[in-house]
């Protein structure tokens, strides 16, 4: 499970990147990466950046940290999943440094990346969207390197310390929901619950929405920020003993959906109710699933095997293709930034390396001088021994951008095409498995 928080940069970012890059903190500093930038230069190579915006905006940099529960991650792990997370949400537009801290009991990064692209010389707009998108890109990398992810709608935007009070049984929420679950097996309807909260030591305040407050707490917490089984409605169901509808499957008309199993779910032991509604959700599935069969001219098992995997192949395809083309784009990108940094400063390099007083002469042009060198070190890196033109550079990441947009259409489309054959062969292997349960009962009732 990975917390992530983020801040911008307003002063003092060579202080900001010089902390994040402690030794004593990144293991001698063989947990710190860069991307677009060398770490102790960063701070010259994203002013130089932001000095080509338009806009130039009162953000230097942004900072976000991911927190990892204690002992769930190794920091080598840690560093892969941040620089993983880094690439996806920045899209190689932006330079960054990362370095996994180990100083603490948790694991956690710093990402430390510039306010303005060095491709289009754009502020990052930092809003609710990108942080859930932050959110979510983090929590499926977690899931991708198994490990466990803060679930949603129980944990929505719970902070480091707030995890760590929860796990520890001492936090308010914490606290709360347990008082709320111990108490309401004995009430009769939400009032009572109310009631019994407040004989516990809670205020309670009406409004829009029931909050309580603890003796010692200084603000009221919302019972629907607890997570969806605590909001009214849910509480409500909950006393009477019904399942809360907002816990059944939505199903989209004409959509195949997985049939249910019944027997095992345990809703179907609360509520005859859901029961009766996958009884005829699993008849609809089942004719939808014979009628895509038909439809699509399959008559065997085999053939429906041979449909997903040709399918499954072709969105994978597509897929590496897309990640290909990400990967050169990426590389273009720096080397045009380099290249350019590299052309601009080219002559008052020249200038340096002619001067009789080479000192006298840094001292006044110390950040282009470092700049330069860095750009020709990163060109160098990157295999670009002749320096190729911004023209041709432009040509070749405008065919890539094209290619890429045919190629995610056709992977969508593959995709969604997938998940159907799987859902459809999931659902044969249900309808298959049930007469061979019913004849193997025969047999043993025989016996």
């Amino acid at each position: 499970m990975a917390v992530t928080k983020t801040h911008p940069i307003k002063s003092t970012l060579k202080a900001a990147i010089d902390y994040i890059c402690n030794p004593e903190k990144t293991d001698g500093k063989l947990l710190v990466s860069s991307y677009g930038c060398a770490a102790e230069t960063a701070d010259i190579e994203f002013a130089w950046t932001r000095r080509h915006a338009i806009d130039k905006g009162t953000n230097l940099g942004r900072h976000l940290i991911q927190a990892f529960q204690p002992g769930e991650v190794t920091p080598e792990q840690a560093h892969e999943i941040g620089m993983e997370l880094a690439k996806e949400i920045l899209g190689g537009k932006y330079e960054f440094v990362l370095t996994t801290h180990i100083d603490k009991d948790h694991v956690h990064n710093h990402l430390i990346f510039n306010a303005v692209s060095f491709t289009d010389h754009k502020h990052y707009h930092s809003n609710k969207r990108s942080y859930h998108e932050i959110r979510r890109a983090s929590d499926r990398l977690c899931r991708e390197h198994g490990l466990s992810v803060i679930v949603p709608g129980r944990d929505k935007g719970k902070s480091y310390i707030e995890h760590q009070a929860t796990q520890n049984g001492t936090s308010y929420k914490a606290k709360l929901k347990a008082a709320i679950d111990r108490l309401l097996p004995a009430c009769s309807d939400l009032e009572e619950l109310l009631r019994r909260l407040q004989r516990e030591g809670y205020e309670i305040k009406r409004g829009k929405y029931i909050s309580a407050r603890a003796p010692d707490q200084e603000r009221f917490t919302r019972l629907k920020t607890l997570g969806v089984d605590y909001t009214e409605e849910a509480l409500a169901a909950r006393i009477a003993g019904r399942a809360r509808p907002s816990h059944q499957p939505k199903q989209r008309n004409g959509k195949i959906s997985l049939l249910i199993d019944i027997q095992n779910n345990i809703k179907a032991q609360q509520s005859a109710g859901f029961t009766h509604w996958a009884k005829l959700n699993n008849l609809k599935q089942a004719a939808k699933t014979m009628n895509f069969l038909t439809e699509h001219g399959i008559s065997s098992y085999g053939e429906l095997e041979s449909k997903l995997n040709a399918v499954s192949a072709r969105r994978d395809t597509a897929h590496a293709e897309i990640k290909r083309i990400e990967s050169r784009s990426a590389e273009l990108a720096l080397v045009m930034k380099h290249a350019e940094t590299y052309r601009q400063l080219k002559p008052l390099y020249d200038r340096y390396r002619k001067s009789n007083d080479k000192e006298k002469f840094l001292r006044g042009h110390e950040s282009e001088i470092i700049l330069f060198e860095a750009a020709a070190r990163e060109l160098k890196r990157l295999g670009t021994v002749a320096l190729p033109t911004t023209e041709s550079m432009k040509t070749e990441l405008a065919n890539l951008n094209a290619e890429k947009e045919r190629l995610l259409a056709e992977y969508k489309a593959a995709r969604i095409e997938a998940q159907e054959y799987d859902t459809v062969k999931q659902n044969v292997d249900v309808l298959l498995a049930v007469p061979k349960e019913q004849e193997q009962q025969r047999r043993h009732e025989l016996e």
